[in-house]
């Protein structure tokens, strides 16, 4: 089933939690660390837009990239909201296709576990190191083999609010590295009543080794992988991961 449909409308009220303050800081001093202070920067997997926003504030002209047209409304609303310039284009990651070349690329809240074909996550590297300048930062983060062992596989998280509520059943397959989401959304829609969603996510574990392996094989060069948003190196207990890698090899960009 096509995820981020009926959990589009919630997706915001649910991760409420999520720190993307700091995480535009964290992206930011990276992206500045290695030259790229202003210019342009796609957000791949923005969802409704929130780091896009975020970094289109912080000064740069931002492209976002999703395959959930559900998702990419609610961005869009942000959009006319804030008056940002930023330009949202409905386009799987496997196949993105931009106008010309970016400074940098960012994707964060685990949209590439959403790519469970090492193949197709090589091919989603390729098409990032195709569309970056000469030398163009790529930043992106991983949750890890620790947490859909320990922390989600085979564990049913639940919230209840007033205006809309679910249950979340997790299945791991650690021979597979597959994280299975089953979701039950319920919305309310007209009064007392509320409209029940399901959706099917899986998402896949990488480990380090095989990050930097993809990333070689797409061209890219591998810069360094992180605890989270931190500066620290990943522990065997780390719950999410980033991973910094550079374009390298082309004499020209693409513009």
């Amino acid at each position: 089933m096509e995820a981020y449909t009926g959990f589009a409308s919630v997706y915001d009220t649910f991760m409420d939690n999520i720190p993307y303050g700091e995480w535009c800081e964290g992206i930011t001093s990276v992206l500045k660390r290695y030259g790229v202070r202003d210019g342009l920067v796609l957000d791949l997997g923005c969802g409704t837009g929130s780091l896009t926003e975020l970094l289109a504030a912080a000064g740069y002209d931002m492209i976002g990239v999703d395959s959930s047209e559900e998702m990419l409304q609610l961005a869009t609303e942000k959009r006319e909201r804030s008056g940002h310039d930023i330009l949202y284009l409905c386009q799987d990651m496997r196949e993105f296709e931009l106008y010309g070349t970016v400074a940098a690329v960012v994707s964060v809240c685990d949209s590439l576990n959403y790519i469970t074909d090492p193949d197709d996550l090589v091919t989603v590297f390729r098409l990032v190191n195709n569309y970056l300048d000469p030398g163009g930062i790529f930043v992106f983060d991983m949750n890890t083999e620790y947490k859909y062992g320990t922390m989600l596989g085979d564990s049913t998280i639940a919230e209840d609010r007033d205006e809309c509520s679910f249950i979340w059943d997790n299945q791991y397959d650690a021979e597979e590295k597959i994280n299975i989401y089953d979701l039950s959304i319920f919305v309310q829609e007209n009064g007392d009543l509320y409209r029940k969603y399901h959706e099917t996510h899986y998402q896949r574990a990488y480990s380090p080794e095989e990050i930097k392996t993809a990333l070689a094989e797409a061209g890219l060069e591998f810069i360094g992988i992180y605890d989270g948003f931190s500066e620290e190196p990943p522990r065997k207990d780390s719950e999410r991961i980033t991973v910094i890698a550079r374009e390298k090899g082309k004499q020209t960009g693409i513009r």
